[in-house]
């Protein structure tokens, strides 16, 4: 009996493997395919193997298709009816600017980068299939309770769980919990709760006739952002946020419905106002919380928290799966056997943790501080706001770098985050000159001295998330 006998027997009859993995979303089902490659005994668990629907997670940016390939599921974007995604459509209260991602970008090796939006459900179980098909990997259909925990030493052993109303359990010298933003096991290493300040509401328009097709759309009024996005051939994504205590769709006003239909609607693209008018009509809506949780260094002996269940950020970018799908890349190399031969060493596993905490962040640092100050901007509710809103966008209309760098940013295919900084503060210097050099003449003083509050909100926006990416 070979190695891989062994291992599978120690699964069917003990329940016992290398890994024991929380989860057959994206993450669980990236690391099961990684860690089984690698030749570790992997048992991955999911409440439902049915396939989901989910409102979040249907965009991939090039830097996730990258990570995909280096992980060896490219193929799961296949077959699934997706869309091509070659850059962004930006409408600034009508008046469009065109973002394409940029070519010859840092750290991507395709001279075009493309990303790709789909539905949700169909891309899971293309992953949850390419998890079935590795090598050393056992997927069972469980309800994960509990963690299993030495009480002396605090080592988690691994999960209890509830298949088909009966008691189970399966041990792991690691278990990785990835279970997502509403993760029940988070508490057991972080004490710190996800900041929620808005919904996503989600409707699917059928046969939207977008502006610039093929690209991700974001509207911006004087109300809270829109994102519009084709995710197969007939159906488009929009996503409306509404902030907590929004007076539009206040109970008072008419509700949600009564704020897409009087307030959104109006603002659409000619084009896509017919399908929204429908989806308007037919209902069932879905909701999202956007939620915010920067990343903690993992310090449980023997559990590991990734993905959702470790580190949010605000959905308006489409940061997440790239986020996810590269994490696991960093993760599934500084775990393989040639780092740690083996799992069960405790010491080496969380030494390993503490240099993924920080060497991710040369990528996910800038997606996070991103997201939040973009929807700060693209939320604007405030004078202060709103010049760095216009300015951001007349940024992006200049065209070459100011374009490039954003969205190569954005797109995860430049992982330099004092780019970041250069350009967030670019973007607020341009905004105070547009703001000081419309102003007419006698109100030219007043401005001035208005540059400064607009120049310390931009440090308010932007300094809180870079300071909680220093912390571990």
């Amino acid at each position: 009996m070979d190695v891989m006998d062994v291992k599978e027997e120690w699964r069917q009859n003990y329940h016992e493997a290398d890994v024991v993995i929380v989860g057959g979303g994206v993450v669980g089902c990236a690391v099961a395919v990684a860690m089984g490659k690698q030749g570790r005994s992997v048992f991955m668990l999911e409440r439902s193997l049915k396939e989901p629907d989910r409102i979040i997670g249907e965009l991939l940016q090039p830097g996730g298709v990258s990570a995909l390939e280096k992980l060896g599921i490219r193929d799961c974007l296949e077959g699934i009816d997706g869309v091509t995604v070659d850059g962004y459509q930006v409408i600034f209260h009508g008046e469009g600017v065109h973002i394409p991602y940029p070519e010859n970008a840092d750290d991507t090796p395709n001279k075009h980068p493309k990303g790709k939006a789909f539905h949700h459900g169909r891309f899971i179980q293309k992953l949850r299939e390419a998890a079935r098909r590795t090598p050393n990997v056992t997927i069972v259909e469980t309800t994960v309770t509990d963690l299993v925990k030495n009480e002396w030493t605090g080592q988690i052993l691994g999960v209890a769980s509830e298949t088909n109303k009966e008691k189970d359990y399966y041990f792991g010298h690691l278990t990785v919990v990835a279970d997502g933003y509403a993760s029940k096991f988070r508490k057991e290493t972080i004490t710190r709760k996800p900041e929620v300040r808005s919904k996503f509401w989600a409707l699917e328009l059928i046969d939207a006739q977008l502006p610039q097709p093929g690209h991700g759309h974001v509207i911006l009024t004087d109300g809270p952002p829109v994102l519009l996005y084709q995710i197969g051939t007939h159906e488009t994504r929009a996503l409306v946020d509404v902030p907590e205590n929004l007076p539009s769709a206040s109970v008072k006003a008419g509700g949600v419905k009564n704020h897409f239909r009087n307030v959104v609607l109006p603002s659409l693209p000619k084009g896509v106002q017919p399908s929204f008018a429908a989806a308007l009509d037919k209902g069932g809506f879905k909701s999202m919380p956007n939620s915010f949780l920067p990343a903690s260094t993992n310090k449980t002996p023997g559990m590991v928290l990734l993905g959702d269940s470790m580190n949010m950020r605000h959905p308006l970018t489409g940061g997440g799966m790239t986020v996810a799908f590269n994490d696991v890349v960093m993760f599934a190399d500084l775990l393989s056997p040639q780092n740690v031969p083996s799992l069960a060493d405790t010491k080496k596993v969380m030494q390993q943790m503490s240099t993924f905490h920080w060497q991710r962040k040369s990528l996910t640092s800038i997606i996070n501080i991103l997201s939040m100050a973009l929807y700060s901007l693209f939320a604007a509710d405030d004078f202060k706001l709103k010049v760095l809103q216009r300015g951001c966008f007349r940024y992006f209309q200049v065209g070459g770098s100011c374009v490039d760098g954003p969205v190569g940013l954005l797109a995860g295919i430049i992982h330099q985050p004092l780019t970041l900084i250069y350009h967030f503060f670019a973007v607020a210097l341009y905004g105070i000159w547009i703001m000081i050099s419309e102003s007419r003449l006698w109100m030219m003083p007043v401005s001035f001295v208005a540059s400064f509050g607009v120049l310390i909100k931009a440090c308010v926006v932007i300094m809180p998330y870079v300071f909680s990416e220093l912390r571990s």
